[in-house]
C-alpha cells in the first residue's frame, strides 16, 4: 500500500512539475525544451506535440528542423505547423542544410557507419529493428547523407544534444510525423 502511495504521490508532482514549468515557459523558450526532474528520472520525454502558429513561405510537407529550439516542425499550411520535440548531434555533431527524405522505414535496421564505429568499436555491427533497436519505430532518410530522422528506444534524450547528427523523437512522435511526411519532403535544417 505504500508503495501505491508514493507512485500516486510521484505522479501527482509530475503533473504538477509539468504544468507549472507550462505555465511559466509556454514556448518552451527558457529551458531550451530539455526535460527535467521527474520526467528524466522516469524516462519520459516532457515534450509534447502541439500545432502552433509558424511564418514561413515553405509549403505543406515541409520539414524545418531548429537544432537550437531542439523542435522539428511540420508545416501543414495556413500559417500552422505541427511541432514536436526532437533530440539532436552533440557538440560537434551538429549539421545545417537542405535535403529531401529519400526513403522511410517501419521498424528500420540498424548498422552503425564507419565513422561511429571507430568511435564506438563497442557497438554492435548491425542490429534487427524492434524496440531495442536505436532507431525506434520509424526512420525517414535524408538524402545521401548518412542521418535520419527517426524514433528513440530513450524517450528521455528527447530535448537533449546527444545524437551523432541524426534527430530523434518519442517512437509515438515518429510514427505520427512518418504518417504525416512523403518520400521527396524537403527537410530544412537550422542553427
Amino acid at each position: 500500500m505504500r508503495r501505491l502511495g508514493i507512485l500516486v504521490l510521484t505522479f501527482c508532482l509530475l503533473g504538477a512539475t509539468a504544468s507549472s514549468a507550462n505555465i511559466l515557459d509556454p514556448e518552451d523558450k527558457l529551458s531550451g525544451g530539455a526535460p527535467g526532474g521527474l520526467m528524466r528520472l522516469l524516462g519520459l520525454s516532457g515534450i509534447g506535440r502541439t500545432t502552433v502558429s509558424i511564418q514561413t513561405n515553405e509549403q505543406p510537407g515541409t520539414i524545418i528542423v531548429n537544432t537550437t529550439e531542439r523542435r522539428l516542425y511540420l508545416i501543414t499550411g495556413e500559417g500552422r505547423a505541427i511541432r514536436y520535440g526532437i533530440g539532436v548531434g552533440r557538440d560537434g555533431f551538429r549539421w545545417t542544410g537542405v535535403h529531401r527524405v529519400t526513403a522511410k522505414k517501419e521498424w528500420p535496421d540498424w548498422t552503425p557507419p564507419a565513422q561511429m564505429l571507430s568511435r564506438r568499436p563497442d557497438l554492435p555491427r548491425h542490429m534487427k529493428g524492434g524496440e531495442d533497436n536505436p532507431l525506434g519505430a520509424r526512420a525517414m532518410y535524408l538524402g545521401s547523407t548518412l542521418y535520419r530522422i527517426h524514433g528513440s528506444n530513450e524517450p528521455e534524450t528527447i530535448g537533449e544534444a546527444v545524437s551523432s547528427g541524426c534527430f530523434r523523437l518519442t517512437n509515438d512522435d515518429v510514427i505520427d510525423l512518418y504518417n504525416r511526411v512523403q518520400v521527396g519532403a524537403k527537410v530544412i535544417v537550422l542553427r
